[in-house]
C-alpha cells in the first residue's frame, strides 16, 4: 500500500512540473520577454534551461529514475524562480505584492517539498519499489 501512495504521490507533484516544462519548451519566446522584465540574465537562455530542468526533474520523479536526483533538480529550479521571479518586496502595488507572494511562498514550499523527497529517495529509494532504479545519492 506505501508503494501505491508514494507512486500516486510522485504522478501528482510531476505533474505541475512537467506541465510547466512544456510551457517553458513550447512558449519560451514569451516567457523570455516575462524574464527579461524581471531583470533575468540571458532570458531565453534561462526559460530554456528551467525548461530542461523540470522536464528532467519531472520525469525522473514521476518514473522513479534516480528520483533522488530528479527531486533535487526541481529544488534547484524552485528557489532562484522564488527569488528571481516573484520579489514581492519590491511590489508597491498591494494586489500584485499579494499576487507575487503567494506565487513566491508556492516555489518555497514546492522547494521544502522537493527537498524532503530528494531525502526520502536517497534514504529508502530501494525499498520503495514502484520505481524503475534506486537513488544516485545514498544518505
Amino acid at each position: 500500500m506505501v508503494n501505491v501512495l508514494v507512486l500516486i504521490g510522485r504522478i501528482l507533484f510531476a505533474a505541475l512540473f512537467l506541465g510547466s516544462a512544456m510551457g517553458h519548451l513550447t512558449k519560451a519566446d514569451a516567457m523570455a520577454q516575462y524574464a527579461q522584465f524581471r531583470g533575468v540574465p540571458s532570458p531565453k537562455l534561462a526559460v530554456i534551461g528551467s525548461g530542461v530542468l523540470l522536464l528532467v526533474g519531472g520525469l525522473s520523479v514521476l518514473f522513479g529514475v534516480w528520483a533522488d536526483l530528479g527531486a533535487l533538480l526541481l529544488v534547484i529550479f524552485l528557489l532562484p524562480t522564488a527569488f528571481l521571479m516573484h520579489p514581492f518586496w519590491k511590489e508597491t502595488d498591494p494586489e500584485a505584492k499579494q499576487t507575487e507572494m503567494i506565487s513566491f511562498n508556492k516555489d518555497v514550499a514546492l522547494a521544502g517539498a522537493a527537498l524532503m523527497l530528494f531525502a526520502f529517495f536517497s534514504a529508502a529509494g530501494h525499498c520503495l519499489g514502484l520505481t524503475l532504479t534506486g537513488p544516485l545519492f545514498n544518505l
